[in-house]
């Protein structure tokens, strides 16, 4: 069922918004913010780390990324350090050719990724990077094997609203049900209001629309 939803909110370009709203109104990933509009990404989820101010493991980890992954970069203890900037954006997204980057921490060179127009979500900018070092003490392995099993093989799907994730225990025909009725629903609702000329209230609160 996996691809069968990635396949059917590409086609349908369910937004971020309404895919939270089939999770619970949950599932988005705090902060992050599109640094170019108009760009919307849905795809499997890469999941990979910065830790301790240095940039290295995401160097590394970066050579396993697949065509079409959306490569979503956690960041832990980096004290506010732009994590990567263009080297690495273009490696992954042209070269590796991954659908999106996102990023739970800033980033670098912001004119040159606004230049290029590329997909990437973070939590802003700044010129102050991470080291490129090996560090000594890596990120705690509870903490890298509980992520994985959370984020790698989930889906993602970005917009300019943000990003959320949809995870594993969600790929299965009852979510792709809960898609397909969202859909439905929110074009019975723009046309009880364009049409119909009905309030939001009488709309979404008393669906009056169920009456008639």
């Amino acid at each position: 069922m996996k691809q069968a939803i990635i396949d059917y909110i590409k086609r349908n370009k369910v937004s971020s918004t309404e895919v939270a709203d089939c999770l619970g109104k949950t599932g988005a990933i705090p902060d992050v913010q599109a640094v170019n509009r108009g760009h919307f990404c849905v795809g499997n989820v890469f999941w990979a780390y910065a830790y301790g101010e240095s940039n290295w493991d995401v160097h590394e980890q970066m050579e396993k990324v697949k065509e079409g992954d959306i490569v979503f970069v956690e960041v832990f203890d980096c004290n506010d350090r732009a994590i990567f900037g263009e080297l690495v954006a273009k490696y992954v997204l042209l070269y590796r050719q991954a659908a999106a980057i996102v990023v739970t921490g800033k980033l670098r060179d912001a004119q040159n990724l606004i230049k290029e127009n590329w997909p990437i979500w973070c939590t802003g900018f700044t010129p102050i990077g991470c080291f490129n070092e090996k560090l000594s003490k890596s990120l705690s392995k509870d903490i890298i094997r509980e992520r994985r099993e959370k984020y790698d093989g989930a889906i993602a799907v970005c917009d300019d609203t943000g990003v959320v994730i949809i995870p594993k225990d969600q790929h299965n025909e009852e979510f792709y049900k809960k898609l397909e009725f969202i859909e439905e629903q929110e074009d019975i609702w723009f046309d009880c209001i364009d049409r119909r000329k009905m309030s939001t209230y009488e709309t979404v609160c008393l669906k009056k629309y169920l009456n008639k």
